[in-house]
């Protein structure tokens, strides 16, 4: 896809070739992973988004006895205060997914501003934005998001902020190296020649041109934030009773694993598959910016 130069630029210098969003996308459909994965993300957010509309009880009606059979009433069992596993289940997805997904977009955004300005700014700047950034990787992800919680306490707010900024760093180094290749490239300097301001050269020149590797690093970050959140859940740093949420129902039914599987297995494989899922997809992604040809994908 051809972007031009910037306004004054236009009638004096060739456009140049960049990898927009829709030619990335069309690249990674080609690849048979790529539609498996969104088929099976697609299934497990509509699930989620849906579920609470046609669940069959709600997410706190008592039905029965603890960790009680599959009946008509409940078709797969009951937890362990005797709630509808099926309905706890299809109302506990979306607070997962909408944390993963706004916690994702605050790290990959601010990554990426720091990013392209470590990436085009003079050197004091980059060495002080990169040793902060190194000093935030310092910290797992993990430890990090569970001693903010700890000192503040579980908040819906809380959690999304320190997870995003806990992936930060490392959206920061990838968006940093593409702006290292992009930013002496001829239009830049065309760009910057004809005095075109700073904040308009790295976004409207050198953001369209890193476009690949940010979308599949979007991809990476929100995989690992739902494994993340998801963990902070069954740690009880999450969603608390009686709300209903995937991590959570792991946690609270665990101990009747043995009786009554369901309300265990249901959260763990809706996690699982939406993490293989954008995995495949992510992978596609990647493939398509490599340039790796269909007809040798192994």
């Amino acid at each position: 896809m051809s972007i031009g130069l910037p306004s004054g630029a236009r009638q004096d210098a060739a456009p140049r070739e960049t990898g927009g969003w829709a030619h990335l996308l069309l690249g990674a459909l080609r690849f048979g992973r790529t539609r498996i994965g969104l088929a099976i993300v697609g299934l497990v957010v509509a699930a989620a988004v849906l579920g609470p509309y046609v669940a069959p009880h709600g997410a706190t009606a008592f039905l029965g006895m603890p960790f009680a059979a599959p009946s008509r009433a409940a078709p797969l069992g009951t937890d362990y205060l005797g709630r509808d596993v099926l309905s706890r289940f299809l109302d506990g997805g979306r607070v997962v997914l909408l944390l993963a997904l706004l916690s994702t977009t605050i790290g990959v955004t601010s990554g990426t501003l720091v990013g392209l300005v470590s990436g085009y700014a003079l050197r004091v700047v980059d060495e002080v934005l990169m040793r902060v950034m190194d000093l935030l990787l310092a910290f797992p992800s993990i430890v990090f998001v569970l001693m903010c919680v700890t000192i503040i306490g579980p908040a819906s707010w809380l959690i999304v902020a320190v997870v995003g900024i806990s992936y930060m760093p490392q959206t920061a180094r990838v968006i940093r190296s593409a702006t290292l290749q992009v930013r002496d490239l001829d239009f830049v300097r065309y760009a910057e020649a004809i005095g075109v301001p700073r904040s308009r050269i790295l976004l409207g020149e050198v953001l369209p041109n890193v476009v690949a590797p940010l979308t599949v690093e979007f991809g990476l970050r929100l995989t690992y934030s739902i494994g993340l959140i998801a963990s902070l859940d069954y740690l009880g740093f999450g969603v608390q009773p009686p709300r209903p949420d995937w991590g959570l129902m792991i946690q609270e039914n665990q101990a009747g694993l043995n009786v009554s599987p369901w309300p265990v297995l249901l959260p763990v494989l809706a996690i699982a598959a939406i993490t293989v899922g954008s995995n495949l997809v992510t992978d596609g992604l990647g493939r398509a910016v490599a340039g790796v040809d269909r007809s040798v994908e192994a």
